[in-house]
């Protein structure tokens, strides 16, 4: 692969010193014009894009890392890389169709003319910059109209053969809507600590500086941005009053419904987002056991417990759900809460390469780890304490059959219908005996929650 400087090339001026502003050169000048504004510079972002095509590891850690490496890309170069690459992975598999033979630059190419919103004027502005041949020109200008109906509907709506099986068996003729919606960009959602500010002030602050912001409809916690602002260095953000979360995960906290002066365990904390919120709804009283296996995650809780202002956690490393940690806490615990490590299928607005780097097999594997997982948080719940297994799956196989399984060897726990506990936390969400976010009805990522109690 061609190594590429750090600094992005500037698009060649077709407007030589000294020549004169024909009609011809008017028109090349203004179509570079177009190009230099639309962001258009192809060689680092067919760079990046072959990076994450190889799908060895997760996708933002890729980009993250090939950022690094050309610490001289601005905030624009940066936005148009990021979002060409995971529109390609969203697309991917429509696209390998289209740009056969699917290199990485046909495929970006590809996927700016028919998702990127990119026209031909700026295509031929390209050309001109020398960064388009006439024959890529010209299969851009068929590309435009070319038809995906005679392809198998796995093609059409960009998933691989086996995930398509099992999500058409789901979800039948809601399918496609489904896939459009987890083949669109998320939105960035937040939620208001309330130990430190209240979800309307925050709203008032955001609105008044320019940040267009509004209250989410299910989380009463929750505030949904409009577009992708930077709040790193915002003052609402370093000290603690707002926290980045989704919000259907922030319902998962909700349904655990933590009290003050209780024990409860977020039994896979990983960098503790989950944590944070647990920690507020108990108001900072009572003790927060926060589990993981990884000490990377849980460092990367330190600095959030401490914008938060939380008291009451303690981080615990374990080396598996079996530790002798663990153990030793068997039926200590009001509330627990497992959020599985799962396959990630609901997240595919945020991390669209899941679902061509997990695999049937994988799932089955992930499926008997929330087994053992499930079984050991189970033991740590006291006798008419609350149990609350999720995932951010799709697949029945990583929610339904799992908790079926559980309660199947554990009568002592029975399950509390999800709609129900939803109606005593005030959120109006219909729901059966499982919380199940349809991103395409209910705007969030793909979340599964069931909620158990251990007889008294």
């Amino acid at each position: 692969m061609t190594s590429l400087k750090p600094r992005l090339h500037k698009p060649r001026n077709t407007l030589r010193s000294g020549a004169k502003p024909n009609a011809s050169n008017g028109a090349k000048a203004a179509r570079a014009e177009v190009a230099s504004a639309s962001g258009l510079d192809l060689a680092p972002t067919i760079e990046a894009l072959g990076l994450l095509l190889e799908l060895e590891k997760p996708a933002d850690a890729q980009l993250s890392a090939f950022f690094r490496n050309y610490p001289n890309f601005g905030a624009r170069d940066r936005s148009f890389i990021a979002e060409a690459v995971y529109g390609v992975l969203r697309r991917l598999r429509s696209l390998q169709v289209l740009a056969a033979p699917a290199t990485p630059r046909r495929l970006l190419l590809a996927w700016l003319a028919r998702h990127g919103g990119r026209n031909m004027r700026e295509f031929e502005a390209l050309a001109e910059q020398s960064q388009l041949d006439k024959a890529e020109l010209e299969w851009l200008r068929s590309l435009k109209g070319a038809k995906l109906e005679d392809q198998p509907e796995a093609v059409q709506l960009d998933l691989p053969d086996w995930l398509y099986e099992r999500l058409a068996a789901q979800y039948g003729e809601h399918l496609p809507t489904l896939m459009n919606s987890l083949n669109s960009a998320a939105p960035l959602d937040l939620r208001v600590n309330p130990l430190k500010a209240t979800r309307d002030e925050v709203l008032v602050q955001l609105n008044r500086e320019g940040v267009v912001a509004s209250a989410t409809p299910l989380s009463p916690l929750g505030m949904r941005l409009q577009g992708k602002p930077a709040l790193q260095k915002h003052p609402l953000f370093l000290d603690g009053s707002v926290e980045v979360q989704d919000e259907g995960s922030q319902l998962l906290g909700l349904m655990l419904a933590p009290k003050r002066g209780e024990m409860v365990c977020d039994f896979c904390a990983g960098a503790g987002g989950k944590t944070l919120l647990l920690g507020a709804l108990m108001r900072g009283s009572g003790r927060l056991y926060a589990f993981d296996t990884s000490e990377k995650r849980l460092g990367k809780m330190k600095p959030r417990l401490v914008r938060s202002g939380l008291q009451n956690v303690q981080a615990l490393l374990i080396a598996h759900e079996r530790d002798a940690k663990v153990k030793r806490l068997a039926g200590k615990f009001d509330r627990v809460l497992v959020d599985a490590p799962c396959s990630g299928l609901g997240t595919l607005r945020r991390n669209p390469d899941l679902k061509w780097r997990q695999s049937a097999e994988s799932v089955a594997e992930l499926t008997q780890i929330q087994q053992n997982i499930l079984e050991s948080a189970g033991r740590l719940v006291k006798a008419g304490g609350r149990l609350v297994y999720a995932t951010c799956s799709l697949l029945v196989a990583e929610n339904e059959d799992v908790v079926a399984a559980f309660l199947a060897a554990h009568p002592e726990f029975k399950l509390l219908p999800a709609g129900d506990v939803l109606t005593a936390q005030h959120i109006d969400l219909k729901m059966g005996d499982y919380l199940r976010l349809d991103t395409a009805k209910h705007g969030t990522d793909g979340f599964f929650a069931a909620v158990m109690e251990r007889a008294a």
